[in-house]
């Protein structure tokens, strides 16, 4: 993938696929050039079977293709740079409450192969479009700052009767962000 923001898109759908109903995404931005990605949900999770061959283009749960490209493409994209790939998950059957999967990647910013971060404003708002009712927390630490989304905040203030999906919600979200983002460069 061309960007980051497309391997967080594509691992994020994985946790919606797995029926999660909160999905976390960390970016955690060093000065020495260190970033790690880190997406955590409390979906379904999987079998250590599973956890050991997801990194395999040729294993997937998909039905409409055999190939599954989003997490051995993470995978590579991390490892290009000096960085590695880890996964944890703790399966429904193997403990109801404590499920879910973390997909952990990290990156050395200044290879020359490392993949742009991209437009993760866009990559949080099409989720969160396409997804609504689930909850996900965003943060994004830099040395200079920190980015913050956190829609149950934002369910908090606006009321449940309120969709995240409705377009002035999306347009503030995108507004807040790029916002934030903005200040990050003073």
């Amino acid at each position: 993938m061309k960007e980051l923001s497309l391997n967080i898109l594509d691992i994020a759908q994985n946790s919606v696929s797995a029926e999660a109903k909160n999905i976390s995404i960390l970016l955690e931005e060093t000065e020495s050039g260190r970033l790690t990605l880190t997406i955590t949900d409390d979906g379904k999770g999987m079998s250590p079977e599973m956890v050991q061959s997801v990194t395999d283009p040729f294993c997937t749960t998909r039905t409409t293709r055999r190939v599954g490209m989003g997490i051995p493409l993470l995978k590579l994209a991390s490892e290009q740079t000096g960085g590695c790939l880890s996964i944890v998950s703790v399966p429904k059957e193997t403990d109801p409450i404590g499920c879910g999967t973390t997909v952990r990647a990290t990156f050395d910013t200044t290879s020359i192969d490392f993949t742009p971060l991209g437009d993760v404003v866009d990559t949080l708002v099409v989720l969160i479009q396409g997804h609504p009712e689930i909850d996900y927390l965003f943060l994004h630490s830099t040395p200079a700052g920190t980015v913050k989304l956190d829609t149950k905040e934002l369910r908090s203030i606006l009321g449940e009767e309120i969709s995240l999906g409705e377009f002035e919600i999306l347009d503030w979200i995108r507004g807040s962000l790029e916002e934030q983002y903005q200040a990050l460069k003073k």
